[in-house]
Formats: structure tokens, sequence, C-alpha cells
């Protein structure tokens, strides 16, 4: 049973990857290469991967932050919120978001559904098409897992394949990566 699930888990997630928008995925790439700050938020899973990403951007040299941090800096206008939500109706990150635009920050929203409320005040939104419980709109993916894992496995990979990206226009590798990596574990 164990092995069928995560059979059926993987299946999943190439759904998900197929239809997401290489265009899109060029768009986000150029915004955080561009950025002179990044700011990330998300909320209950969906903010463990975000965190997850801030960590990543750090090992490649970005100045990046994590929205309520003990030591996050203000921010400045042409500075990047980047917002991972499955519904893009999550209150607080709308509340991140308006306050962010107010000061001149560039937004993206990664999201099951662009034509929510943190679509539509993102700068560029990027589409992860799965499924989440927190929202009345549906998608044309189904998941056999509970709650909003699929979206939150799916936005980390995403996540991951962006890292990718960015190392590949920075021109940096993992060893690189790693001198920025915490040394006081």
């Amino acid at each position: 049973m164990f092995k069928s699930n995560l059979k059926s888990i993987a299946l999943e997630l190439s759904d998900v990857f197929d239809k997401i928008d290489q265009e899109r995925v060029a768009e986000v790439v150029s915004y955080i290469h561009n950025a002179p700050r990044i700011f990330v938020a998300g909320a209950g899973r969906s903010g463990l991967m975000m965190k997850a990403f801030s960590m990543r951007l750090m090992h490649l040299g970005f100045d990046v932050h994590v929205v309520g941090g003990a030591t996050t800096p203000n921010s400045r206008a042409e500075d990047l919120l980047i917002l991972g939500t499955g519904s893009g109706e999550t209150g607080s990150l709308i509340t991140y978001a308006n306050k962010a635009k107010r000061l001149g920050l560039n937004v993206i929203t990664l999201t099951s559904f662009v034509d929510s409320t943190l679509g539509n005040l993102a700068d560029t939104t990027l589409q992860i098409p799965a499924p989440t419980p927190k929202s009345d709109k549906t998608s044309d993916i189904t998941s056999i897992q509970p709650m909003g894992a699929l979206f939150e496995q799916s936005l980390l990979i995403c996540l991951d394949g962006l890292i990718m990206e960015l190392m590949a226009e920075k021109m940096k590798d993992a060893n690189h990566m790693f001198q920025n990596h915490a040394n006081l574990e």
C-alpha cells in the first residue's frame, strides 16, 4: 500500500508540473534575479515551503528575508515580495501584498488560482494548478491526498526548480551555495 501511495503521489505531481507555464517561470526568475531584496511569506504548510525557499535563495547569495521574522528589515521600493498560497485568498497575505504595493514593491504570487485576490494583486502569478480545500474554486487535477498536500508538495518542488533556474542564470553550483550554508550547527 505504501509504495502504491508514493507512486500515486508522484503521478499527481507530474500532472501538476505538466501544466506549469514555462514563460511565467522565466518571468518569475527575472523578477527574482533583478530584485535588490526579497521577502517571502506564506501561511501554514505553504509558509514552511516558502521558508525553505528563502534558505535556498540565501545559499545562492540573495538578500532574502521571511516576513515576520525577528531580524526582517524594512522593505523599500523595487524590493520583491513572493507569496505562496493555495487559495490566493489568505487574509494575512492579502494584507502583506496590499502594503507591499503601497510601498512600491513588486509582488509575485504562486497559487492554484490566478483569478484570486492575491493573483490579481501580483505583478506576476505563477499558477501551480493543484487542488486546495481552502477555496470554493476547483482544479482540473484531483488528488487522493488529504487537504492541501498536493499543492504544498508542488509548491516546494516548483520553488526548488526556480532555484535551479537561478543557479543556471547566476552560473553558480552547489559548491558555491554550500559556502553560504550555516556553520554554527
